[in-house]
């Protein structure tokens, strides 16, 4: 049903991996400039697979077991993303002169991972319901 609480963080989580990156940069380079997702192709990847398994996951709402499959396969596409922001954080040249700054974009893939749990929590929730009231009939 797409009236359940899992709906909203899934969109939720669309919108945080859809449209934020494109607000929000992920580090200022050296020179000052705002570093975005849409300069790296591996970024841009990353972020439209984990676009398209929310999408996908909203429109899936009849299959509950099919949308829990693919919040599970968002957190990877999630983690993936969090590694390479962390690799990237520690290969970023710290000099005392021109320091780099992590923008907050860097942090976007842990907050969808979290709503992405809430809605695996709540999908699983629906799914130990039907399940309890099957066993009645």
């Amino acid at each position: 049903m797409l009236q359940r609480i899992q709906t909203v963080y899934l969109i939720l989580a669309l919108v945080v991996s859809g449209v934020l990156p494109f607000v929000f940069p992920l580090w200022k380079a050296m020179d000052g400039k705002d570093y975005f997702f849409m300069m790296d192709m591996t970024y841009v990847t990353l972020f439209g697979l984990s676009m398209s398994a929310s999408l996908l996951s909203i429109l899936s709402f009849k299959k509950r077991q099919h949308q829990f499959v693919l919040g599970r396969l968002n957190m990877i596409f999630n983690l993936i993303l969090l590694g390479l922001f962390v690799y990237r954080t520690l290969n970023l040249s710290g000099g005392t002169a021109t320091v780099s700054e992590k923008g907050i974009g860097m942090f976007l893939p842990i907050v969808s991972i979290v709503l992405i749990v809430l809605a695996n929590k709540a999908i699983k929730k629906d799914e130990d319901l039907v399940k309890s009231v099957d066993r009645l009939r």
